[in-house]
């Protein structure tokens, strides 16, 4: 019982908080300074501010702590915590594509060892891999009312709902926090969006997606197949798109 409370206490304060924070936010010049601007590839009309990812991550971190979330899952969210700085610089002022991937494999090499400790070469690397796909995957979909948060809801709910039926609670706690915080997110980024995620939501949300499947199926909680099924939408649809724009010669690393 008292696992269950913790991870109730969890969803209603990553909600609640997250929400909050980001209406919060919308009203600051902050808001102002990140605002997407319509272009000739955009489906908004109008200045969107970027700014959804900080309330998400304030609402994961607050649930987290809500359910005393630790070890693996906590370490997990450290790393997502690192991308979120490097990725609010490059929402505030572009950095170069090569900066941001450096960062993006040295956080899946570091969640790699994190979450397989003892795994072979083979393994480490195809993780690496996944991750760093994954996480950039995540980003190019961000692009449409609703899809990105939606689909964090629906897929880390799947995680929590998992790993609570093994009885990794702290894993569980941390993905229902995600979930939450996307849900909270996805009621102010319904169509028409008032706030996109930006950077600072896609990637680290991308990242603990790859990151917490790993640490699952390395914990007995799931089989391998089980994370690329739950997040299958987005990564058929990217990796189908991207194959076509490669195959087009087309710089895939820009939007």
């Amino acid at each position: 019982m008292m696992a269950e409370t913790g991870i109730a206490a969890a969803i209603v304060v990553a909600a609640v908080v997250a929400a909050i924070g980001i209406a919060a936010l919308r009203r600051t010049r902050w808001a102002q300074r990140l605002a997407d601007h319509p272009n000739a590839r955009s489906l908004h009309r109008a200045p969107t501010p970027r700014i959804g990812g900080l309330g998400i991550a304030a609402g994961v971190a607050a649930g987290a702590a809500a359910t005393g979330v630790s070890g693996i899952a906590l370490a997990l969210l450290g790393i997502a915590s690192a991308l979120l700085l490097v990725s609010m610089a490059d929402d505030h002022r572009s950095l170069p594509a090569s900066m941001r991937l450096a960062a993006h494999f040295a956080a899946a090499a570091v969640a790699s060892t994190v979450a397989a400790p003892g795994a072979g070469p083979v393994v480490l690397v195809a993780a690496v891999l996944t991750i760093a796909w994954m996480t950039n995957l995540y980003n190019f979909m961000d692009g449409t009312d609703g899809l990105a948060g939606g689909m964090a809801c629906l897929g880390f709910t799947a995680y929590a709902l998992a790993a609570w039926a093994f009885g990794d609670l702290a894993l569980a706690g941390a993905a229902a926090a995600v979930a939450a915080a996307s849900a909270a997110f996805l009621w102010h980024n319904f169509p028409p969006a008032r706030v996109f995620m930006g950077d600072a939501g896609s990637i680290p949300l991308g990242f603990l997606a790859a990151a917490f499947g790993l640490a699952g199926w390395r914990a007995g909680a799931w089989p391998a197949w089980f994370p690329a099924l739950v997040f299958s939408p987005f990564i058929v649809d990217a990796s189908v798109t991207l194959a076509r724009r490669l195959a087009a010669r087309e710089r895939v690393w820009e939007a």
